[in-house]
């Protein structure tokens, strides 16, 4: 369960408490409580962009504004580009803006190239997309076994923010034991001292994929593009609920 769900304005006790016993912020709280408020012409255009997105991965912004023109939506360059790193998208080929570090945060090498998976739990993986609804959108993180390519865990927020990664990590770990190697990108969710902290209490080795390189996280990514085609664009879901 995730924790701020436990937060519960009905009861008697403040929530001002209830976040203070919890371990919670409560700006956290709130805002997993309050839906985003989106512009309907981004919502449109981000739909369109990641209805595209899913069938081309490797689609920059500056694609991505010549297929809206032909889609009939004059849309400029800096506005696909909010867009897209709203969505947390990027295309695959090397480049700035592939993810977004924290600098603050330490960064752990990549311990995958040339390694043979050959066994359940010898490698865990994870990584966030961007989930449309009908009136808005959410952020969907999972938990892959590599060898497997089972989904041990995952969870959906309204907000990039680590808690609910955090969250995902501790339900994949009582459920399903813990690897031997945890592989992420170097987004600012996974390299933070909340979600490493995890990690390091468990001793599994962190290993991170290189900037640029969506490669390194390959399983993740095809889990992700068979969630989009066979569910979301089929089945748009209506809320988070």
């Amino acid at each position: 369960m995730i924790r701020h769900a436990w937060i519960d304005p009905g009861e008697a006790v403040a929530v001002v408490q209830q976040c203070a016993l919890a371990g919670l912020c409560r700006a956290t709280v709130y805002a997993q409580r309050r839906p985003p408020v989106v512009d309907a012409n981004d919502l449109l255009h981000s739909r369109l962009i990641d209805e595209e997105y899913t069938r081309h991965p490797f689609y920059g912004t500056r694609r991505m504004v010549i297929f809206l023109a032909k889609a009939g939506h004059t849309v400029n360059r800096k506005r696909v580009q909010r867009l897209m790193r709203l969505m947390g998208l990027s295309g695959m080929a090397p480049g700035p803006n592939t993810s977004r570090p924290r600098p603050e945060h330490p960064v752990y090498p990549y311990l995958l190239r040339g390694v043979p998976v050959v066994r359940p739990n010898q490698v865990w993986s994870t990584d966030i997309t961007y989930i449309r609804l009908a009136h808005g959108f959410a952020y969907l993180v999972a938990v892959i076994d590599w060898y497997s390519r089972k989904v041990l865990s995952w969870r959906i927020s309204n907000s990039m923010e680590s808690v609910f990664c955090v969250d995902c990590l501790e339900e994949a770990l009582r459920s399903h034991g813990k690897p031997e190697i945890f592989n992420s990108d170097q987004g600012a969710q996974f390299t933070s001292e909340a979600f490493t902290g995890v990690l390091k209490r468990e001793g599994v080795v962190i290993s991170m994929d290189g900037r640029g390189r969506v490669f390194d996280n390959i399983f993740v990514e095809r889990l992700w593009r068979s969630v989009k085609y066979e569910d979301v664009l089929l089945r748009p879901p209506l809320s988070r609920v």
